[in-house]
């Protein structure tokens, strides 16, 4: 080890010997800051990794120790994981919810606004690619059908999946995420493109059971709920209709998406 090595911060020592998975999140963030008080502030701001990666250079200049060098170290980290995550997403198939939320709830638990996507997949389920159709509050801006179909017309997508993040954490739907998913199935009908899901990522918590809703989970699925729940194709043949009690559900088969009886 060089000299250089020894003079530096604690958590960089620690890196250099046993490598950064030896390191905490906290450790990790001194490292990058080269302060653990800085490091410290911005964990008492954000929280979560996951939410650091979001944050916006305004945001990060809020806090105490936080300068231009540092901003720009952690705007380059962020830019460098969307590079590095947008070329995992090649020749991805996306075949059920949790498909969609391994590939987007990394990015998408920590956002501090709510972003709003769609998903593109051809005929086999395979990713064409991710749009961001909104960023920022409120659900009239993404409740366009239209915005959201011109950009499967443009790829020429055979479905789409839409998906948005609950910045509180609980992926629970409003009355304004039935309705989005109600006018949504109906356009894609017109249009003749397959509405296979409407996805809300939120995060993992002590009262919910999944970090996520599925509206098409949600109207088949009746085991118990859990994490070992089988993984299975999401059944291609069940469009998205309306209940009767007037909630967006997927399907009218007792057979889950998951392969479980109802």
């Amino acid at each position: 080890m060089t000299a250089a090595y020894r003079h530096q911060p604690t958590p960089v020592l620690r890196l250099m010997e046993s490598g950064p998975s030896a390191l905490s999140d906290l450790e990790l963030i001194a490292a990058l800051t080269g302060s653990t008080e800085t490091a410290a502030a911005v964990f008492d701001e954000y929280q979560a990794l996951t939410s650091i990666l979001s944050a916006g250079p305004a945001d990060l200049a809020r806090i105490p120790g936080i300068g231009s060098a540092i901003i720009a170290r952690i705007a380059a980290m962020q830019e460098i994981w969307k590079r590095v995550s947008h070329h995992r997403q090649v020749e991805r198939n996306v075949v059920c919810p949790e498909d969609v939320y391994a590939l987007l709830a990394p990015e998408m638990q920590g956002l501090a606004q709510e972003s709003v996507r769609v998903i593109l997949l051809n005929h086999r389920k395979r990713l064409i690619r991710v749009e961001e159709v909104f960023l920022g509050t409120g659900n009239e801006s993404f409740a366009n059908p239209p915005e959201i179909l011109r950009k499967a017309i443009i790829r020429s997508a055979h479905s789409i999946i839409l998906v948005h993040n609950h910045p509180s954490g609980d992926p629970a739907p409003s009355q304004a995420d039935h309705e989005v998913t109600r006018r949504l199935r109906e356009a894609s009908k017109s249009v003749g493109i397959e509405f296979t899901d409407h996805i809300i990522i939120g995060r993992p918590g002590v009262d919910r059971h999944f970090p996520y809703f599925s509206f098409r989970e949600s109207g088949t699925t009746r085991s118990p709920a859990g994490y070992g729940r089988p993984r299975s194709p999401w059944e291609l043949s069940s469009p998205i209709t309306s209940s009767s009690e007037g909630r967006e559900l997927i399907g009218t088969s007792p057979i889950s998406a998951f392969g479980s009886p109802a």
